[in-house]
């Protein structure tokens, strides 16, 4: 990927080739000091822990820091081939200096408990192996953000701060509701029969060409109806919309079958956004619930606005698939004294996570800026 980091996918293609990922990797592998002159050699060194891939980066002019990122919601676990570049974004954090620690979680999915277990791990192997670091800082991109969030929240202590990208940043309860159960709630209402109720996915759904495909032509068949279905999701195409209903349920079937059914109830839900509301809150269907599931996705996880490190996010302004009235709910969450922690940032592009290698450069500086000098950096950064 060139010039921009992705965490969920805004184009299908990016997760058809994860689900081409392979499974497995050989015993960790380490690059040591350079023979020929003894001089220090840029370290890589990939392997499994706890069933998860993982892949460690200790540049050649290491200063002694660590970042450990979170990568996005993929369906499969992620893994590291031997003799690959870093993979995008550790060289933004690599040229500075930063050692660079990634885990590809032993599930994929909405998987919290997962990549929180085992990249807390990853962290205390990089520190057995290589030292403790004079600094640790977390980052990721959209679930990753939604993680480098949580981590900050329920166990800040081994950490100097956060760098949460193009992240939901908001309890997961209320955004899968609000955004991705209610999209494909008011789809079915739109174009009904086309994909499976978003009450009962089936478990082997899955993200697929052919069925993007066909939901793309029922869009383009009835450009109303799809216009409708854009103003109320908030996407400019239809290509894009396609990929989003297809997308959301897959998800809907992650969390049903992580959950044990249905977490959403929308029978008191006031839907807006169409041509008609009046029309689309008689014809919405509505679903009860399982109280059950609720509680299983409200544990993973409820933000709580309490926040001890400095957290610097940012957002594109428009993305297709976290908008941005989801991470803006973070800033009315905080607690009174963690006002002073958090701060929001966008950049002007289209897309999800369609930030620059170069503007997450200068996010990371601030904020290291920020927990050194404990001067809060500007919500817009000065022009490069």
């Amino acid at each position: 990927m060139q010039g921009r980091e992705r965490g969920f996918f805004p184009d299908p293609r990016k997760l058809f080739a994860a689900l081409a990922l392979a499974a497995g990797l050989a015993a960790p592998a380490l690059a040591d000091e350079s023979p020929a002159t003894g001089a220090a050699a840029p370290k890589t060194e990939i392997g499994q822990a706890q069933g998860a891939s993982y892949r460690i980066d200790v540049p050649a002019n290491w200063n002694g820091g660590l970042v450990l990122y979170f990568h996005g919601y993929m369906p499969v676990p992620a893994t590291f081939a031997e003799g690959s570049p870093p993979p995008a974004p550790a060289p933004v954090f690599l040229s500075r200096g930063y050692a660079v620690a990634q885990s590809g979680y032993s599930a994929g999915g909405w998987a919290i408990d997962e990549a929180l277990r085992e990249t807390e791990a990853l962290r205390r192997h990089f520190a057995e192996r290589y030292g403790k670091p004079k600094e640790t800082w977390v980052t990721g991109h959209s679930l990753g953000g939604f993680l480098t969030l949580v981590l900050l929240e329920t166990s800040p202590g081994d950490y100097d701060g956060g760098l949460a990208l193009c992240g939901p940043l908001a309890p997961s309860s209320w955004f899968m509701a609000r955004r991705v159960f209610d999209v494909r709630v008011v789809f079915d209402y739109l174009f009904p029969g086309l994909l499976p109720s978003p009450a009962d996915v089936p478990r082997d759904f899955q993200v697929d060409p052919a069925r993007v495909q066909k939901v793309l032509q029922a869009l383009q068949s009835n450009p109303e109806k799809a216009a409708e279905m854009r103003r109320y999701a908030g996407v400019r195409t239809d290509p894009e919309m396609a990929s989003v209903a297809v997308f959301f349920t897959s998800i809907l079937a992650d969390l049903q079958r992580r959950g044990g059914g249905n977490p959403f109830d929308n029978r008191g839900t006031l839907y807006q956004g169409t041509s008609d509301d009046i029309a689309l809150n008689r014809g919405v269907a509505r679903y009860a619930g399982s109280d059950a599931a609720a509680e299983w996705l409200r544990k993973r996880y409820t933000v709580t606005g309490h926040l001890t490190k400095p957290v610097l996010a940012i957002a594109t302004v428009y993305d297709p698939l976290i908008p941005a009235w989801v991470p803006d709910f973070y800033a009315t969450a905080l607690d009174p004294g963690s006002d002073d922690l958090f701060l929001q940032r966008w950049v002007e592009h289209d897309g999800h996570c369609a930030i620059s290698p170069e503007e997450t450069g200068r996010g990371f500086d601030d904020l290291v800026r920020w927990k050194h000098s404990g001067t809060r950096p500007p919500h817009r950064p000065p022009e490069p």
